[in-house]
């Protein structure tokens, strides 16, 4: 334990920078990111050996806060909760902590008068995380302009900018420096991959097809009541899976109702999803980093080759990443999916007359 401000280069010792102290020989350690996981999170704690040792740990839940693997930071961000304990033989100190990302989660959207005109996601999601004092980078292209979209008073910044990830098939997860990503699955490739028996202490793989179909049918219902005669009442986008190889048909009500190009959007997606989580692998890991020496990180490409689980050497996207150490030693336990499995779902950001209609009529558009 140390207050000197700096961060060991050594080993991978966590240290936690908060409140003008850089502690470090934690005990129990889990640090968990992901691309589905916003924000990432940690979670550290240490028993004193000798009565006192714990007592220059003073930190407030709410100080900002850096959490470093060895020279990498992983976390930036706050302490959510810091919880001492003591009984008749020991005393134990817990922090727990968030990215900064948190108040994209937990704080309410601030837009000006509330909409959106001509703006990219990009626009938006930094005019959004600006106020909670978070850049966003975005790693490809953000597609089109918004041309016009609203923003409930209720919602959080994080609503709003999924929403609008979506429908420019985006993901929105939080980088090491706690701002906000931008990007496609499957953007950098990590230096190695997972072996069995090099780096891997235990792996398990869920191979399924009860939830794939070979057939993906998107229906867009007519709004016109005049025109529900025909290929007008109901236009259709299909989707095919190859890999199903008995016939099992699908049908979907695509939220398009007036665009048959989201119809299309709405049954590829499904058909691509449904095959990407149709395999789901687990591995512990032995160390936290690849090859070239960095951290196993999520949204990256790496190889598995397991031969006893039938795993050849494909390269699957690393979605969570949690970085433990405890009392069973130092681990790092991984999920990876196909790419396919992280391609947001389409979504319908200009509703027509009959749309605004419907909401006027929900009980929940103007509660009483």
């Amino acid at each position: 334990m140390s207050t000197v401000p700096t961060v060991s280069h050594g080993a991978d010792e966590l240290t936690l920078a908060a409140n003008n102290l850089h502690v470090s020989g934690w005990e129990e350690i889990t640090v968990s990111r992901g691309v589905e996981r916003l924000p990432a999170s940690f979670d550290v704690s240490l028993t004193e050996r000798y009565p006192g040792e714990l007592a220059p740990v003073v930190v407030r839940s709410g100080d900002p806060c850096k959490v470093s693997l060895g020279a990498d930071v992983v976390i930036d961000g706050y302490i959510d909760r810091y919880a001492p304990s003591l009984d008749a033989g020991s005393h134990r100190v817990q922090i727990v902590g968030r990215s900064k990302c948190a108040d994209l989660v937990d704080c309410s959207a601030e837009y000006p008068s509330c909409q959106i005109v001509n703006a990219t996601v990009l626009d938006v999601a930094k005019q959004l995380a600006a106020p909670y004092g978070i850049s966003v980078t975005a790693l490809s292209d953000v597609g089109a302009r918004i041309i016009q979209h609203n923003v409930s008073l209720s919602e959080t910044p994080y609503d709003v900018i999924e929403r609008l990830c979506r429908a420019a098939a985006l993901l929105a997860y939080d980088g090491a420096d706690g701002n906000l990503i931008l990007a496609r699955a499957g953007v950098t490739e990590a230096a190695s991959g997972f072996t069995e028996g090099v780096n891997v202490q235990a792996a398990s793989v869920r191979f399924s097809q009860d939830q794939r179909f070979s057939e993906y049918v998107a229906v867009r219902m007519a709004m016109d009541v005049l025109a529900d005669v025909g290929e007008g009442g109901n236009l259709l986008g299909t989707a095919y899976d190859k890999g199903v190889q008995r016939h099992r048909r699908r049908v979907l009500i695509a939220d398009a109702q007036g665009d048959q190009m989201l119809a299309v959007q709405r049954a590829q997606w499904e058909a691509a999803r449904r095959f990407g989580r149709s395999g789901q692998v687990s591995i512990t890991c032995d160390s936290w980093r690849d090859a070239a020496g960095a951290l196993w990180t999520p949204n990256t490409l790496a190889p598995v080759h397991i031969p006893t689980l039938k795993l050849d050497g494909r390269k699957w996207l690393i979605a969570d990443v949690s970085y433990r150490r405890g009392a069973s030693g130092t681990t790092c336990e991984l999920s990876l999916m196909p790419p396919e499995a992280f391609a947001p779902q389409p979504i319908n950001l200009y509703p027509t007359l009959s749309d605004v209609y419907a909401g006027m009529a929900s009980p929940k558009a103007y509660p009483r």
